[in-house]
């Protein structure tokens, strides 16, 4: 009898070694986590946050993990969830999208919140990242087309990849990491409808909440407690539910030989993913021609299908929050023509809330290239004209935004990004010391110990 996906993912994951894992995914695996460090302390102040961070701390639990930035030490359960928001809120970290999008490193705070409390050190936390975003991004290109075509949200491939990361952490045997995997995939398919229209609070939070959920899964697995094996291939299971088309090959082949971890791409903005390839176009052309936003007729901004559906429908030319607004073509287009950057000074409410902005956010129009369509994902194109005054017409053409492997985000890139998001409340010395842990975490004896240096 074939084995289920989940047992072949289980005896993968089982099986994986520090020494197995070439150098230079190690050092991918370092910075991916200093990003992700970065978007954590940058976010832990954001209403989200501080609305869950007082439910964790109302709540207590075991003080066996470290919450990001407050010191507050609660269960790893609760740890990870509160963590993992951090580092989701700003829609900055990290981000693969194939036939389906996802931000590995939100499984991140599992392998945190489970290491600390097992008293694992920075090798191990190193093989988590690997496994979190190497299962992560291939369930990416498993569905075609992909789940969120289908109406389900990333976070459904997230409750998969979670447990196994946890379930690393409390080295569990492969028969309680395949039924942790069970555990977790009975209870966490999410509704696409929390990424469309007027986005709320659980646009950030899904994701966060399937971590978590892999975390109890795996708790309950070392514990005896059984999953579903066939979640996957079985009657009523995942792929039952999802429909046709199926790309087994991308689940399996290299798995263990190869990491993709190198292919995952960088966010320079904290916008949605599909916003980013037309923003690098605007802020190219605004500065290279001097463009002046009063003098701005008309913008269009041509790009694929699925970019107009989630990014330009009604709402996002109205945005009332950060949550909506930084999954708006015309508003993140417009902040970037306008302000000639794209940062999170571009989310707070007054910024929103600007009459100018929104006048201009009405002159551009997001329209469907079906020439662009055929050539994603293999890149992300995008075409972005403006239309001045004078009847004089720039046009920019970018096939993939920096950050992406092909222009990555350079070490010093990554160093400017966290100063960005913790300068105002972390010294420099501090964010030396973090940054010499996290590019030497091979050598961190415990997570515990970069824990303590998040604190704010």
């Amino acid at each position: 009898m074939e084995k289920s996906i989940s047992r072949r993912f289980a005896e993968f994951v089982f099986g994986l070694k520090f020494e197995d894992i070439d150098s230079d995914s190690v050092r991918h695996a370092k910075r991916f986590l200093f990003d992700t460090l970065g978007c954590a302390l940058g976010g832990h102040r954001a209403e989200d946050c501080h609305i869950s961070i007082g439910v964790v701390e109302k709540l207590g639990g075991t003080p066996e993990s470290t919450v990001i930035a407050t010191g507050f030490r609660t269960n790893c359960y609760m740890a990870a969830l509160a963590n993992a928001l951090m580092v989701r809120v700003m829609d900055y970290n990290d981000i693969y999208w194939k036939e389906d999008p996802s931000h590995p490193s939100d499984i991140i705070p599992a392998a945190l919140a489970v290491g600390e409390r097992e008293n694992r050190t920075g090798k191990d936390l190193i093989v988590g990242i690997i496994i979190g975003h190497e299962l992560e991004m291939r369930l990416c290109e498993y569905v075609t087309p992909g789940i969120r075509e289908r109406g389900w949200h990333h976070a459904t491939l997230t409750q998969f990849v979670s447990p196994l990361v946890a379930g690393k952490m409390l080295g569990l045997s492969i028969d309680q990491l395949t039924n942790a995997v069970g555990i977790s995939g009975c209870h966490n398919f999410t509704l696409g409808a929390v990424a469309a229209g007027k986005l709320t609070m659980m646009k950030n939070t899904v994701d966060p909440m399937a971590t978590q959920s892999g975390v109890l899964a795996a708790l309950l697995a070392q514990k005896g407690y059984i999953g579903t094996e066939a979640i996957f291939e079985g009657k009523e299971g995942f792929c039952q539910q999802m429909g046709k088309g199926y790309k087994p090959e991308a689940l399996f082949d290299g798995l263990g030989s190869q990491f993709k971890i190198k292919d995952c791409s960088y966010k320079a903005f904290p916008t949605e993913f599909l916003t980013q390839s037309p923003v690098t176009a605007a802020l190219k052309m605004v500065k290279q021609h001097d463009i002046k936003w009063q003098d701005v007729e008309e913008v269009t901004v041509r790009t694929i299908h699925r970019a107009v559906d989630i990014l330009a429908d009604p709402s996002k030319y109205h945005p009332t929050s950060k949550e909506t607004a930084d999954h708006s073509m015309p508003y993140c287009v417009g902040a970037a023509i306008m302000d000639r950057m794209v940062t999170p000074l571009q989310f707070k409410d007054s910024r929103i809330a600007d009459p100018k902005l929104i006048d201009l956010i009405q002159k551009i129009k997001v329209v469907a290239d079906d020439e662009l369509e055929k050539q994603f994902p293999a890149l992300q194109p995008s075409v972005v004209d403006i239309k001045v005054k004078s009847g004089k017409v720039f046009t920019q053409r970018v096939d993939y935004a920096k950050g992406d492997p092909r222009e990555t985000m350079t070490d010093d890139d990554l160093a400017d990004k966290f100063y960005g998001l913790t300068a105002d409340f972390l010294p420099e010395d501090r964010r030396r010391k973090i940054r010499d842990m996290v590019y030497n975490l091979d050598q961190v004896k415990s997570i515990g110990e970069l824990m303590s240096a998040l604190i704010v």
